[in-house]
């Protein structure tokens, strides 16, 4: 292996890396929200549009959680510092 492919090998493995290191963000089902309070805070934290924040919120109620954004841990933590700031039951997984 000449030294630019091991390079151009060493930038896929990094990549492929980066890219494995997902995680997800999931909200769980409390009986102190109201829906509309749930649907205003997935808008505002994690930028979802009024019917992606509806239906998180559905599957929030009916199956317990759901996962409302996959990304790196860097990127999650803010949004569920957020996300417990405004009362609701999130994890980083």
């Amino acid at each position: 292996m000449n030294i630019e492919t091991q390079i151009l090998h060493q930038d896929e493995v990094a990549l492929l890396e980066e890219s494995t290191d997902l995680r997800n963000l999931i909200v769980y089902n409390d009986d102190v929200n109201t829906f509309d309070h749930v649907i205003a805070t997935l808008i505002k934290v994690c930028g979802h549009s009024a019917e992606q924040a509806e239906q998180c919120t559905l599957l929030i109620h009916y199956k317990g959680k759901c996962t409302v954004k996959v990304g790196s841990y860097e990127e999650l933590t803010g949004m569920c510092t957020a996300l417990h700031d405004k009362d609701l039951s999130a994890n980083i997984e």
